[in-house]
Protein backbone atom coordinates (compact mmCIF):
# COMPACT_ATOMS: atom_id res chain seq x y z
CA UNK A 1 0.00 0.00 0.00
CA UNK A 2 1.33 3.08 -1.14
CA UNK A 3 0.81 7.07 0.20
CA UNK A 4 -2.09 7.35 -2.73
CA UNK A 5 -3.66 4.86 -1.50
CA UNK A 6 -3.54 6.14 2.46
CA UNK A 7 -4.83 9.31 0.60
CA UNK A 8 -7.81 7.52 -0.91
CA UNK A 9 -8.46 5.42 2.23
CA UNK A 10 -8.68 8.35 4.40
CA UNK A 11 -11.14 10.27 2.22
CA UNK A 12 -13.26 7.36 1.68
CA UNK A 13 -13.29 7.59 5.56
CA UNK A 14 -14.45 10.74 5.95
CA UNK A 15 -17.31 10.39 2.72
CA UNK A 16 -17.67 7.08 0.79
CA UNK A 17 -20.07 8.28 -1.16
CA UNK A 18 -17.38 10.74 -3.09
CA UNK A 19 -17.42 9.89 -7.59
CA UNK A 20 -14.56 8.86 -8.49
CA UNK A 21 -13.66 12.35 -10.05
CA UNK A 22 -14.20 14.16 -6.75
CA UNK A 23 -11.99 11.47 -5.30
CA UNK A 24 -9.52 12.14 -7.54
CA UNK A 25 -9.37 15.74 -7.16
CA UNK A 26 -9.11 15.33 -3.46
CA UNK A 27 -6.27 12.88 -3.32
CA UNK A 28 -4.24 14.35 -6.39
CA UNK A 29 -4.74 11.41 -9.14
CA UNK A 30 -7.18 10.49 -11.96
CA UNK A 31 -10.06 9.54 -11.92
CA UNK A 32 -9.54 5.78 -13.28
CA UNK A 33 -6.42 5.35 -10.92
CA UNK A 34 -8.77 6.22 -8.11
CA UNK A 35 -11.01 3.85 -9.68
CA UNK A 36 -8.22 0.29 -10.24
CA UNK A 37 -7.08 1.05 -6.85
CA UNK A 38 -10.43 1.42 -5.14
CA UNK A 39 -11.80 -1.61 -6.40
CA UNK A 40 -8.73 -3.36 -5.75
CA UNK A 41 -8.61 -2.33 -2.01
CA UNK A 42 -11.84 -3.78 -2.10
CA UNK A 43 -10.60 -7.24 -3.56
CA UNK A 44 -8.26 -7.57 -1.54
CA UNK A 45 -10.60 -6.93 1.99
CA UNK A 46 -8.73 -3.69 2.83
CA UNK A 47 -12.44 -1.98 2.61
CA UNK A 48 -14.36 -4.42 4.26
CA UNK A 49 -17.77 -2.39 4.34
CA UNK A 50 -19.34 0.92 2.99
CA UNK A 51 -21.96 1.84 5.45
CA UNK A 52 -23.80 4.78 6.69
CA UNK A 53 -23.10 5.74 10.34
CA UNK A 54 -26.47 6.27 11.90
CA UNK A 55 -27.29 8.74 15.27
CA UNK A 56 -28.63 6.11 17.90
CA UNK A 57 -30.93 9.17 19.37
CA UNK A 58 -32.37 9.31 15.73
CA UNK A 59 -33.45 5.80 16.02
CA UNK A 60 -34.84 6.62 19.41
CA UNK A 61 -32.10 4.42 21.04
CA UNK A 62 -30.70 7.24 23.61
CA UNK A 63 -28.84 5.18 26.20
CA UNK A 64 -25.66 3.99 25.66
CA UNK A 65 -24.26 1.36 27.39
CA UNK A 66 -21.03 -0.09 27.91
CA UNK A 67 -20.68 -3.64 29.84
CA UNK A 68 -17.73 -5.51 30.63
CA UNK A 69 -18.29 -9.47 31.20
CA UNK A 70 -17.23 -11.91 32.75
CA UNK A 71 -17.26 -15.61 31.86
CA UNK A 72 -17.13 -18.32 34.25
CA UNK A 73 -15.17 -20.93 31.76
CA UNK A 74 -13.35 -19.90 29.03
CA UNK A 75 -13.94 -23.48 27.00
CA UNK A 76 -13.82 -22.91 23.08
CA UNK A 77 -17.07 -23.39 22.32
CA UNK A 78 -18.46 -21.53 25.18
CA UNK A 79 -16.23 -18.67 23.81
CA UNK A 80 -18.29 -19.13 20.72
CA UNK A 81 -21.46 -19.58 21.94
CA UNK A 82 -21.11 -16.24 23.90
CA UNK A 83 -19.83 -14.73 20.67
CA UNK A 84 -22.78 -16.27 18.51
CA UNK A 85 -25.02 -14.90 21.44
CA UNK A 86 -23.57 -11.54 21.31
CA UNK A 87 -23.58 -11.24 16.72
CA UNK A 88 -27.46 -11.94 17.49
CA UNK A 89 -28.01 -9.83 20.06
CA UNK A 90 -29.50 -6.86 18.37
CA UNK A 91 -28.74 -4.63 21.18
CA UNK A 92 -25.29 -5.05 20.90
CA UNK A 93 -23.52 -2.51 18.37
CA UNK A 94 -20.36 -3.32 19.33
CA UNK A 95 -18.51 -6.86 20.74
CA UNK A 96 -14.60 -6.89 21.70
CA UNK A 97 -13.21 -9.88 23.19
CA UNK A 98 -10.11 -8.60 25.30
CA UNK A 99 -7.08 -8.77 27.98
CA UNK A 100 -7.47 -8.47 31.32
CA UNK A 101 -9.96 -8.69 33.95
CA UNK A 102 -12.90 -8.89 31.97
CA UNK A 103 -13.18 -11.13 28.99
CA UNK A 104 -15.62 -9.01 26.89
CA UNK A 105 -16.44 -5.34 26.29
CA UNK A 106 -19.58 -4.91 24.90
CA UNK A 107 -21.81 -1.53 23.77
CA UNK A 108 -25.11 -1.64 24.00
CA UNK A 109 -27.92 0.66 22.53
CA UNK A 110 -31.41 0.91 23.99
CA UNK A 111 -34.04 3.16 24.35
CA UNK A 112 -33.87 3.38 28.43
CA UNK A 113 -33.25 1.89 31.34
CA UNK A 114 -36.24 -0.52 31.40
CA UNK A 115 -35.09 -1.66 28.07
CA UNK A 116 -31.17 -2.70 29.35
CA UNK A 117 -32.92 -4.47 32.39
CA UNK A 118 -34.59 -6.48 30.02
CA UNK A 119 -31.54 -7.18 27.42
CA UNK A 120 -29.30 -8.23 30.92
CA UNK A 121 -32.37 -10.42 32.12
CA UNK A 122 -32.67 -12.01 28.53
CA UNK A 123 -28.79 -11.93 27.41
CA UNK A 124 -26.47 -11.90 30.65
CA UNK A 125 -28.20 -13.33 33.04
CA UNK A 126 -29.51 -16.20 31.54
CA UNK A 127 -26.36 -17.33 30.13
CA UNK A 128 -24.88 -20.08 32.88
CA UNK A 129 -21.39 -19.26 31.43
CA UNK A 130 -21.41 -15.05 32.48
CA UNK A 131 -19.80 -14.83 35.72
CA UNK A 132 -20.03 -11.56 36.36
CA UNK A 133 -20.62 -8.43 34.55
CA UNK A 134 -20.22 -4.80 35.24
CA UNK A 135 -21.78 -1.96 33.09
CA UNK A 136 -21.47 2.01 32.86
CA UNK A 137 -24.01 4.01 30.98
CA UNK A 138 -22.75 6.67 28.96
CA UNK A 139 -23.63 9.98 29.97
CA UNK A 140 -21.75 12.07 27.03
CA UNK A 141 -20.40 11.31 23.76
CA UNK A 142 -16.87 13.12 23.97
CA UNK A 143 -15.47 11.30 20.48
CA UNK A 144 -16.72 8.94 17.83
CA UNK A 145 -14.37 8.81 15.00
CA UNK A 146 -14.88 5.12 13.57
CA UNK A 147 -11.76 5.70 11.24
CA UNK A 148 -8.66 4.56 11.36
CA UNK A 149 -5.53 6.90 10.61
CA UNK A 150 -3.51 5.23 7.88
Amino acid sequence: MDDLDKRILMALQRNNRHSFADLAELVGSSAASCMRRVNKLRAEGVIVADISLVDPKALGKSLTVVVTVELDRERLDLVDDFKRAMRAAKEVTQCYMVTGDADFVLVVAVEDVEAFDVFVKTKLYTNPNVRKFRSMISLDRVKFEPRITV
